[in-house]
């Protein structure tokens, strides 16, 4: 009897240590250019922070349900200002199946998704 109660305990384990993956990372990395190739400096925001670099490059931000907006200026003075868009991922389903019915990640954003590449369009000098 001890014996079927430790693999039952231990099959209960490993299946929710497993269903803990579903979750996403809280950070999404996003390669970002203008799209004449000049070099420059965006200040990116959403509700969930905010990120200053320079461009072009990889930055990580803070997954979010609302747009990321960025303000940007070209080495040469020109500006720009728009927003990325933020769209629903796929593993809020199994999240919401295997997990926790979805809450974890719709309450922190985790199941949001930014594009993994991203050319902020400027007019040419």
């Amino acid at each position: 009897m001890r014996f079927q109660t430790f693999i039952t305990a231990a099959f209960a384990c490993v299946l929710l240590t497993g269903c803990a993956t579903l979750t996403e990372d809280a950070l999404t990395p996003i390669a970002i250019s203008f799209s004449d190739g000049e070099n420059g400096e965006c200040n990116l925001k959403n509700k969930r922070g905010v990120w200053t670099t320079e461009i072009p490059t990889t930055v990580y931000v803070r997954k979010s349900d609302d747009v990321l907006q960025y303000d940007c200026k070209t080495d040469d003075g020109r500006e720009v200002v728009g927003m990325i868009p933020s769209t629903m991922g796929a593993k809020i389903v199994a999240s919401a199946v295997f997990l926790d019915f979805g809450i974890v990640d719709s309450i922190t954003d985790k199941h949001r998704k930014y594009p993994a590449n991203f050319v902020i369009p400027i007019k040419k000098k």
